[in-house]
């Protein structure tokens, strides 16, 4: 008797403490039931976000599906990932054109500015994404400018790179490990869906998601993505820091989350108190409190710095904090000092209703936001044939039940996709394709029109011979004596 076929979403964040996997299955009142989760140590390969170990990381993606399956008792023919990490920032660019008088702009000329946009090249970089931000029509900025009459057309964009080698990186993991990727998303921006409310991001924010190696700071406003970048600085400097204390980095870490606080007030601090190390040593608190504020100061000034001027004013929404970090005592006071503004929010669950038995996904400490991020974006379903009761988790792909595979979704131009998403290699392919194709075509037209104007010359020369225009003066002259007659 076989086992039941399942409908479900599968996600895998690569960080740089733990690599999760999550199985979730989506209900029809927008709840997400969690079915499977699984982490493993990822420090040993993963550096801020970054793979710099295929090998390795092939191998635990392996692991983890293998043991989501055993969990599900189901295969997984794809999964969703995020894409994250130090390399990734944001650059702004300006495409702008001329347009004759009373030119009507149509949505092919804003297309045009968009693919203007994609085909720029920047130096060992790759464009991720796009986020429009607002079109100049002559002088005044539109979001939509199709319709309206004017004689130059701009475009606004924030263009997300990442560093090549580190996505082909991320690439091969997953087709070293033999698993299909469904789909692939900007893990800041699936984070942001999760956990921001739409009054937020169209008033004006910043969110800040302290990790265990990165910070990633994402600044919103008119429900438009204006910046996004990652600092290198994340909780575990925090840990190595307690660490010089002469003190093992999991001693550090426990007394991290045992005392450690972002700010506290001059008069709470006593000069006599002492933490325990262990049992036979003691450190002031007052050192310790120094250790711990000096980098916590440290990662919020970097915060700040990222907020661009032109909206630290327009912030409306504040600045929500998530991600493990922001689970230390009086972040909250510290952020407020720090950047003067008031308004600070601790996201420490996603605003979808989600139904788990995992202590790690019901403590809400915000440390798998972006994990469940990635789950409520998921939108194919990734299960396959159920195990049969031997256990065989690799059962012939040719056993496969009809309607269980799920055909490749079709190749998306840049400009169709939904902000977040990013194009696969298949659609890669078909765009260059396209652009080659387009090319060719122009190539062609130029060459027939070249031709065009030759065959022309040569006709106005052979007009213009002396042999055709003495044939025509004894035409002329015949026709004139028989008009004379």
């Amino acid at each position: 008797m076989g086992v039941e076929q399942k409908d479900f979403i599968v996600a895998i964040e690569l960080g740089s403490s733990k690599i999760t996997g999550i199985a979730g299955q989506k209900k029809p009142d927008g709840s997400i039931s969690v079915l499977a989760m699984v982490r493993e140590n990822s420090s040993s390969f993963i550096r801020k976000g970054v793979v710099f170990n295929i090998d390795k990381t092939a191998q635990c993606l392996q692991s983890i599906v293998k043991k989501l399956e055993a969990q599900l008792k189901t295969r997984i023919v794809q999964v969703f990932v995020g894409v994250g990490g130090q390399s990734l920032r944001s650059v702004r660019n300006t495409i702008g054109r001329d347009l004759p008088p009373d030119t009507i702009i149509t949505q092919e000329m804003v297309v045009e500015l968009m693919d203007t946009n994609w085909n720029l090249d920047y130096p060992d970089q790759k464009i991720l994404d796009v986020a429009e931000q607002e079109y100049k029509v002559d002088s005044h900025l539109q979001m939509d400018p199709v319709g309206i009459r004017a004689t130059r057309l701009e475009g606004n964009f924030l263009n997300i790179l990442v560093r090549k080698t580190f996505f082909q990186n991320l690439n091969r993991c997953f087709e070293q490990a033999g698993i299909k990727v469904a789909e692939m998303y900007l893990a800041p921006l699936a984070l942001a869906n999760a956990v921001l409310t739409e009054a937020e991001k169209r008033s004006g924010c910043a969110l800040v998601d302290i990790g265990a190696d990165t910070t990633t700071v994402s600044v919103f406003w008119k429900n438009v993505l204006r910046h996004l970048a990652v600092i290198p600085l994340g909780s575990n400097n925090i840990t190595k820091d307690i660490a010089s204390l002469q003190m093992e980095e999991a001693d550090a870490e426990q007394m991290k989350l045992k005392y450690a606080s972002a700010y506290t007030d001059n008069s709470d601090i006593d000069p006599t108190l002492k933490y325990s190390i262990d049992p036979d040593r003691q450190v002031e608190s007052q050192k310790f409190i120094e250790i711990v504020e000096g980098r916590m100061m440290e990662i919020i000034e970097n915060v700040r710095y990222q907020i661009p001027d032109e909206y630290y004013d327009k912030l409306l929404g504040g600045i929500i904090v998530t991600g493990g970090g922001s689970n230390m005592k009086n972040i909250e006071r510290a952020m407020t000092i720090s950047t003067r503004i008031d308004k600070v929010r601790i996201a420490k669950f996603v605003i979808t209703s989600i139904n788990s038995s995992h202590e790690q996904i019901k403590s809400h400490n915000g440390m798998y936001n972006t994990l469940l991020g990635l789950l409520a974006k998921g939108d194919i379903n990734c299960a396959g044939n159920g195990i049969d009761s031997q256990g065989n988790l690799f059962a012939d792909e040719s056993k496969q039940q009809p309607g269980q595979s799920v055909p490749d979704r079709k190749p998306r131009q840049a400009y169709e996709k939904e902000t977040g998403t990013i194009r696969t290699q298949q659609e890669e392919d078909l765009a260059a394709q396209e652009a080659q194709r387009k090319k060719e075509e122009e190539e062609r037209l130029q060459r027939e029109e070249e031709e065009r104007k030759r065959e022309e010359e040569r006709n106005k020369k052979k007009e213009n011979s002396w042999f055709n225009r003495a044939k025509r003066a004894i035409k002329k002259f015949g026709k004139d004596m028989v008009s004379d007659e």
